[in-house]
């Protein structure tokens, strides 16, 4: 395993920030490490990049544990914290440089020129950090970040500042470097998770409410059958009632409907047999996944 957690705990006086969590991640998995502010996030990311020590419990990253053996932690892992630590008066192909001087890579100019290429910093490279934009800045700290060839990155809200092409381009990334090694990330885009991610372990109020692969999590959550249907000829929402099992019809467009029924029951061979009957034909129809967002809501306001 890449990441092993068991029973970590970080205590700031009476407050539990981290509360006995256990978990593991091997390499080649991208996990999303999500929770509501405060539930513990960044404190778990900081004890397995060896920034805070736990309270109790242990941490290890690609064997090495977290509190015998921070250097060799460190030689592991990449990391780009939620506030993104950079000098402003430095210009970027210096700042890697120095980076890259850091890390005693062979051959820091080659090295460098590759991961801004990689981040797409190319247009930017002669300038200082400072006059960069926030998106650019943040494409900085990935880069450092992933300098090195890291075997686990931990990225604490990659994608914060930066606009749609750039999360895109950024995403491209992350997965391509996530085919052969360990990425866990937090971001509270649950979109970016559910695009990017192999699982999602969920955090609240210090403790695991949720571990569990991204499609499997969406499933076992999943409390109605909603489809979308399109029909070629028009069709009422009273007619659309009668259909054995359906609680809940909704137009969404011209001929375009949202139905719903309760979990187990076969809509679509249903909706099937209605259009066949009334002498319609379905031009379309998908079946809608629970979204992430809903599952983060209930799990993280519910418990």
């Amino acid at each position: 395993m890449s990441i092993e957690v068991f029973e970590l705990t970080k205590d700031y006086g009476e407050q539990k920030a981290v509360d006995t969590i256990t978990f593991s991640i091997k390499s080649g998995e991208i996990v999303g490490f999500l929770g509501p502010n405060g539930a513990g996030k960044s404190t778990t990311m900081k004890m397995l990049t060896c920034f805070l020590q736990p309270t109790s419990g242990i941490a290890k990253v690609c064997g090495f544990d977290t509190s015998l053996s921070p250097m060799e932690v460190k030689r592991q892992i990449g990391y780009l914290p939620e506030h993104n630590p950079l000098y402003l008066d430095m210009y970027i192909k210096e700042y890697l440089l120095f980076v890259a001087g850091i890390y005693e890579l062979p051959n820091k100019s080659k090295a460098v020129s590759d991961i801004i290429g990689k981040t797409g910093l190319s247009p930017e490279q002669n300038k200082k950090i400072g006059a960069l934009s926030k998106g650019y800045r943040q494409r900085v700290g990935l880069a450092q970040a992933m300098l090195h060839n890291p075997k686990v990155l931990i990225l604490d809200e990659p994608t914060s500042g930066l606009d749609p092409n750039q999360i895109n381009d950024i995403r491209k990334l992350i997965i391509e470097f996530g085919k052969d090694r360990t990425v866990m990330l937090s971001t509270h885009i649950m979109q970016e998770v559910e695009a990017m991610c192999d699982r999602v372990i969920i955090i609240n109020k210090g403790q695991i409410v949720a571990d569990d692969a991204t499609g499997t999590l969406q499933k076992s959550f999943k409390s109605s059958l909603i489809l979308n249907v399109e029909f070629k000829n028009s069709v009422t929402k009273e007619q659309l009632k009668t259909i054995p099992g359906v609680n809940m019809v909704n137009e969404n467009g011209k001929n375009r409907w949202k139905l719903s029924a309760a979990k187990g029951t076969d809509l679509r061979e249903l909706v099937f047999k209605f259009a066949v009957n009334s002498g319609n034909v379905i031009l379309e129809q998908n079946e809608e996944e629970q979204r992430l967002e809903e599952i983060f809501q209930y799990l993280t306001k519910n418990g």
